[in-house]
């Protein structure tokens, strides 16, 4: 029997996240950190609400994963955002050691690959996961913004 509890089953819930971020006017962005197949941890961007350059979603999901494991290290975990992690996130994903990353759209602009920012060499990243979703909820933020 196939596992339900597979990359885009949890891409989904991270697109959940995404759409709440979208609903207060942040950059609909959510992360989601899983370990065994259970979620650890749920955050999207929060930037402007807590006027922090800080805040984003894949910042609150290591910040509460940690807490919840007790320990600074997400060995074993997997986070699933659902755009590209910039160089500050990867860089706070190296130091946490996290086993895997899956996201959803590339970040052309400003994405850790884009960029050169290294992971740790032990994590493995899958991209493309419920891509055009997540492509697509940006582009609807982005254009109801210029308006």
């Amino acid at each position: 029997m196939e596992n339900p509890f597979n990359d885009t089953y949890f891409m989904k819930k991270a697109l959940q996240e995404a759409e709440m971020a979208f609903d207060k006017g942040e950059i609909p962005v959510g992360a989601l950190i899983v370990i065994n197949n259970t979620i650890i941890a749920r955050s999207h961007n929060l930037t402007e609400l807590l006027h922090d350059v800080t805040a984003h979603a894949e910042m609150q999901a290591i910040t509460a994963a940690a807490n919840f494991l007790g320990g600074k290290y997400l060995k074993e975990c997997t986070l699933y955002v659902t755009l590209e992690p910039c160089q500050m996130c990867a860089g706070a994903l190296y130091w946490s050691q996290i086993s895997k990353i899956v996201y959803g759209a590339s970040d052309e602009q400003r994405g850790f690959s884009k960029i050169g920012t290294q992971l740790h060499p032990k994590t493995e990243v899958v991209s493309g996961v419920l891509a055009e979703e997540a492509a697509e909820l940006m582009k609807r933020f982005f254009a109801a913004r210029r308006k």
